[in-house]
């Protein structure tokens, strides 16, 4: 399902640079950036059941990592593929770091560790010099897709990210339907049987922490280049916790809940910016909402929702079959 609905949306999304009036492409961007982001956490949280503070780190220092290449050396012919190929690599580096210390612990003390860590990766970009500091690192310059397709502008940047955004989305459905991905979700329902079954269950854990952090990184590396900014923003505990808010607003362990959250937090952030703080008493009210009253999130209702019907459905259909029978029997 979560693949034919992309085929679907894929149509109108090719459409967004031809109607700027309508949908603003750099912000249809962010949104597709800051979607496989969550998706990319949702695919540690929602399936092996780790609630990680730590992906800033692999978020924003992707962006680091491929912003500092194409500054510094994407005028001396640097192709951008290897810049962003560079922050994914930083990326799942850091994750495996995190990783390999955090897995471990179970529950909260996991995510006490993960946030511990990420605190030392922001505090670290706020010294380093190369990484400017509070200001980030502005003007990244965008480069050219293999050799001659020239993403400064707009329309050709937008036609990149959807491909990446469309690949990394066709990449975890096929981690979450393989034999790896049922066995995250053995780990997460029942971590016993799992041990039982002969799953190495840390080894499990830091294969998917892994995974999570180098799509997180793709992220990163991406909104570095739409934005042409990498900021100090994206590597603090606020982000960490604002992907966590996509998530659970769209939906935990759903295809599309990440990328509506994404989408709904970022259209929040950008129509009532002029509020200025307000803003964020808005969004944590929404997120009370959802919580109170969409426990599953947005897509998780109503998936949840479809099932009922379709049960009921099932019901009818097999009622009369049932009474049927028993006058038969009767007989």
């Amino acid at each position: 399902m979560p693949v034919r609905i992309l085929l679907v949306l894929l149509v109108p999304a090719m459409l967004v640079p031809f109607f700027p009036e309508i949908a603003y492409p750099v912000f249809i961007m962010k949104v597709l950036c800051f979607g496989l982001f969550a998706l990319a956490f949702n695919l540690l949280i929602g399936f092996t059941g780790l609630v990680s503070f730590g992906h800033a780190a692999f978020f924003g220092w992707a962006g680091y990592t491929t912003g500092g290449l194409m500054i510094h050396y994407a005028p001396k012919g640097l192709p951008v593929e290897i810049a962003i190929l560079a922050g994914v690599l930083v990326a799942t580096a850091i994750g495996y770091v995190i990783g390999a210390l955090a897995i471990r612990r179970t529950g909260v003390y996991f995510s006490m560790v993960t946030l511990a860590l990420s605190q030392i990766a922001y505090f670290f970009a706020v010294q380093a010099p190369w990484t400017g500091g509070e200001d980030g690192m502005q003007g990244v310059p965008r480069g050219h897709l293999l050799g001659f397709i020239d993403l400064s502008s707009d329309t050709a940047m937008y036609y990149f990210v959807l491909a990446v955004f469309v690949l990394g989305f066709l990449a975890i459905h096929r981690i979450i339907h393989s034999p790896f991905g049922q066995a995250l979700k053995a780990l997460r329902d029942n971590p016993a049987r799992a041990i039982s079954l002969g799953y190495d269950i840390d080894r499990c854990k830091l294969y998917a922490f892994m995974l999570s952090a180098a799509l997180a990184g793709v992220a990163g590396s991406m909104k570095a280049l739409v934005l042409q900014l990498a900021a100090l923003n994206d590597v603090m505990l606020s982000t960490s916790t604002e992907v966590l808010l996509m998530t659970l607003l769209g939906g935990l362990g759903t295809g599309w809940g990440p990328v509506v959250g994404a989408a709904l937090v970022l259209t929040l952030q950008n129509y009532l910016a002029a509020l200025g703080g307000v803003v964020t008493i808005i969004i944590g009210f929404t997120f009370v909402v959802c919580v109170s009253f969409f426990r599953l999130g947005i897509i998780g209702e109503l998936q949840a929702a479809l099932q009922r019907r379709e049960s009921k459905k099932q019901h009818a259909h097999s009622s009369p079959l049932v009474e049927t029978h028993s006058e038969t029997s009767g007989r």
